[in-house]
């Protein structure tokens, strides 16, 4: 009996939580379907008689909407692809090989993770500046290409959790690393893989930050500075329109969500118990 109260107050604290972290959304696509004015009623109605999905049409042509969009997918895979990529090759040096400061220098990595990137902006601006590549995207996606700190911790975490022998048969038998990393440690590491990848396309596609200093051209911008700025640039801003192309921007997250459910909690659930 008190096992089952406790599963009971477990589930209710669970549902509650997911509630509340899902009423914003709820509001959100609730107001995209509204007409202005019922919008604008107060108290607020949060179960609308009236549904406008027409909102959704509008939307797209009251900001340009699909340039924005295919600058955040362009940004995003780019990024996605180079910080799994090359933290994936770079975990298996912290985890696989033996070499001498390994492990000093994995901890000045991790110690990177600390420094928040308001204190880089200047510098990265900077130096982004010397390299003529303010305005474009490469601020943006290139930095990408030299690994992600938590990605690198997180994959290395998690091939520590493979076997040595399977790479120790692989060197008797005269495989490179190279060889070794990339037939025998990535097929085992899809899960792994999968959260890195879906993390850093999510981190990319809702930054706002980052596009804000470096791009400067608004057909440049992505769907979050692009309606961010449009909301500054224009009072009279229709919320349902904009809470319309809101709803659309989070498409993408959700279809990933939806298929890499399964190799999301396999990979989260593989390395929650860390080794060190």
């Amino acid at each position: 009996m008190k096992l089952l109260t406790k599963k009971f107050l477990t589930v209710t604290i669970l549902v509650l939580l997911a509630l509340i972290f899902a009423f914003p959304f709820y509001w959100m696509v609730v107001t995209s379907l509204q007409p202005l004015k019922d919008f604008m009623r107060f108290p607020p109605v949060l179960f609308p008689k009236h549904f406008v999905p027409e909102n959704y049409i509008k939307a797209v042509k009251y900001i340009p909407f699909f340039k924005y969009f295919m600058n955040s997918v362009r940004i995003s895979i780019m990024v996605t692809i180079g910080a799994t990529v090359t933290s994936s090759f770079v975990a298996y040096g912290f985890s696989k090989i033996k070499w001498p400061g390994r492990d000093i220098l994995f901890m000045i990595t991790l110690a990177t993770l600390m420094i928040p990137f308001v204190v880089l902006m200047i510098p990265l601006y900077i130096e982004f500046k010397s390299f003529g590549w303010l305005g474009s995207f490469k601020p943006l996606w290139i930095p990408a290409w030299f690994g992600s700190a938590w990605s690198i911790f997180f994959l290395r975490q998690f091939y520590l959790t493979i076997p040595s022998e399977l790479t120790d048969s692989a060197k008797v038998d005269g495989a490179s690393h190279l060889h070794i990393w990339f037939r025998i440690i990535l097929p085992l590491a899809k899960p792994a893989l999968s959260v890195v990848a879906l993390f850093n396309f999510i981190w990319t596609w809702q930054d706002f930050l980052r596009p804000l200093i470096f791009l400067n051209d608004e057909n440049m911008y992505t769907i979050t500075l692009g309606l961010a700025s449009f909301q500054q640039r224009h009072g009279g801003v229709e919320w349902n329109l904009m809470m319309a192309a809101a709803t659309l921007a989070t498409i993408p997250i959700l279809i990933l969500f939806i298929f890499m459910n399964k190799y999301l909690i396999e990979g989260i659930h593989i390395t929650s118990g860390l080794k060190g």
